[in-house]
């Protein structure tokens, strides 16, 4: 068996952990941004075809204690890197040391390169390593004083699917969009609602999901060119994935926004996604939307503007004001609101049923997130009560 690292954006633990547990992989640990599990080495390509909320997949190779740079040096030399790394492989090194008594990465970086060095010297008997072969990505990450050796299977970040070449002002990455879309529980018989929809990330990953349709289906990943990853792997990972998509599916979702050039990102980007016939895309403010019937049932989910990269923050405060009052039109709906506005809830006038914690990309976010009916307000506060 092989042990496996899944990296995420902070808050995504739980659905990665969830998805690993979809593939029948064996989770090991949990903590902040990233999941170890076990697998067999055909769990590369599956893994990285279909975990919608990982950012890397990486091979673990080793883990030991390290509280001096002699005792990185001693544990990083006595991991079987001969069995990953050819005499002629290139193997760059970059990592991270977070709580830890080592915390200068340059040295880590430097002690790290050259205990492989030697490892590898040692296993194949030559002093000079030309590294003109398959890049082999080596990651180091030390955490309160255990460091822990992986190698980059992925790439180019799973968050990268290859359907978004253009995007709007402020995009929010594809594995955040899943998560989002994943927390609303989409189904078929409801419908699906960004009216902020920009460039439409987070409309095309609800399709994907709801069709089944794995992220990484058309796009390469380092991995590929590891000999120790049979390519029949990556074949039968791209033949599974195929057959588990649902062609049978009628979905309703929309995509709505008051740019009309984002929206035709999106429109293309849906094309490229292979969801293009799923998702109605169109014009509108979202201060502005109704049920398209009285007896329509739906679910928003949106990322609107915060005042960190669009709007001012005085504009932005009167827009949740006006949310407040639009989306109240829209009961027994769900809506879902991700933003780092710290007085949201103030600002829409009523407090969530559940806040999330989230990090869309370095920006500390809440979901805001109302499934429960309003019955009676709070006159001292605003507030609407449950």
């Amino acid at each position: 068996m092989i042990e496996f690292v899944a990296t995420c954006l902070f808050g995504l633990e739980k659905q990665l952990g969830e998805e690993i547990d979809a593939l029948g992989c064996k989770r090991l640990e949990t903590m902040d941004g990233r999941v170890t599990f076990q697998g067999e080495m055909a769990d590369v390509a599956r893994a990285n075809i279909r975990l919608r909320c990982a950012e890397r997949v990486f091979v673990r190779v080793g883990q030991f204690p390290a509280r001096t740079f002699t005792e990185l040096f001693d544990g990083v030399r006595a991991l079987p890197f001969e069995q990953f790394i050819g005499k002629e492989d290139a193997f760059p090194v970059k990592g991270h040391a977070i709580k830890s008594t080592l915390f200068s990465v340059p040295d880590c970086q430097s002690i790290v390169k050259k205990a492989v060095v030697e490892r590898l010297s040692s296993a194949y008997g030559i002093k000079w390593f030309a590294e003109t072969g398959v890049k082999y990505q080596i990651e180091f990450f030390i955490f309160k004083d255990v460091a822990t050796l992986m190698i980059d299977t992925s790439g180019v970040a799973l968050h990268k699917r290859g359907y978004r070449p253009a995007a709007g002002a402020a995009p929010l990455r594809e594995t955040l969009g899943a998560a989002l879309a994943l927390n609303a529980r989409p189904r078929e018989d409801i419908l699906f609602w960004d009216p902020f929809c920009g460039s439409g990330t987070i409309v095309i990953e609800a399709a994907m999901i709801l069709k089944n349709i794995a992220p990484g289906l058309d796009r390469r990943f380092s991995a590929m060119d590891f000999p120790w990853v049979e390519r029949s792997a990556w074949l039968n990972a791209a033949e599974e994935a195929c057959d588990l998509v649902r062609q049978d599916v009628h979905l309703d979702i929309y995509g709505s926004d008051v740019d009309e050039k984002v929206l035709q990102y999106a429109k293309e980007n849906a094309e490229r996604a292979g969801v293009a016939d799923c998702i109605r895309f169109f014009k509108a403010d979202a201060r502005n939307i109704k049920k398209p019937g009285p007896d329509r049932r739906g679910t928003v989910v949106c990322n609107p503007p915060y005042g960190e990269r669009m709007m001012e923050l005085q504009e932005v405060e009167d827009l949740y004001r006006d949310l407040g009052r639009a989306f109240a039109a829209l009961e027994p709906w769900q809506i879902y609101v991700l933003t780092s506005h710290e007085k949201f809830e103030m600002l829409y006038g009523r407090r969530a049923d559940k806040i999330r914690k989230l990090y869309n990309g370095m920006i500390p976010c809440n979901l805001y997130q109302y499934f429960r009916p309003r019955v009676m307000e709070d006159k001292r506060t605003g507030f609407k009560r449950k």
